[in-house]
């Protein structure tokens, strides 16, 4: 028994019809950069033929390429203009970077642990490509006054999307919606013991 491979224009025209426009996602610069971007060449050749399922795919060392709606719901949020100075922390894939391209920003990738080093406020917007329970606050200090953050969190074991804006070098990071999205593990809290 011959197997066929996976007609994948097919299924990225599939992920945008029945998972991002029904869930709310119909930016379309949004929808034209995730049509546009192979999500199957970002994860290990094993796993292409579930690169576009409706969840987080397994890339290796516990780290995971999000589902298309995190991705989808985050850009249409930071509506990211031509131009705009994005930075992506990005864990591997470079899926997020490569989508926020495609929509005109001009993008930095740095990876979970250059996160934590100090840099100046020169960026308009960061998109964090999983979650976080602890926000590195020195990532913060790299946003432009009024510059946009978009990043999962986790609150007592429930992951959602969030956003935030800079004011005077802090951010409060406000929840949008609850969606599965994979804990990078730079960003995990330690582990305290109380008694």
């Amino acid at each position: 028994m011959t197997e066929t491979a996976p007609d994948f224009p097919k299924a990225r025209r599939a992920m945008i019809d029945s998972q991002l426009r029904t869930s709310g996602v119909n930016d379309p610069r949004t929808l034209a950069a995730m049509l546009q971007v192979a999500r199957e060449d970002m994860v290990p050749e094993s796993r292409a033929a579930q690169a576009y399922a409706d969840r987080a795919v397994p890339l290796g060392n516990g780290r995971a390429l999000p589902a298309p709606l995190f991705h989808g719901r985050m850009l249409q949020e930071a509506d990211i203009r031509d131009g705009e100075r994005v930075l992506v922390v990005d864990s591997g894939p470079g899926y997020l970077a490569a989508l926020a391209e495609a929509m005109g920003g001009e993008v930095t990738t740095i990876s979970p642990e250059d996160a934590a080093k100090r840099g100046k406020g020169e960026f308009d917007v960061v998109l964090v490509d999983g979650a976080v329970e602890d926000f590195p606050k020195p990532l913060v200090k790299r946003v432009a006054e009024g510059g946009r953050i978009f990043t999962g969190t986790v609150t007592r074991g429930v992951t959602r999307i969030a956003a935030g804006r800079v004011y005077g070098g802090e951010v409060s990071l406000l929840p949008l919606a609850e969606m599965g999205v994979p804990v990078m593990p730079e960003f995990a809290a330690h582990e305290e013991w109380s008694f």
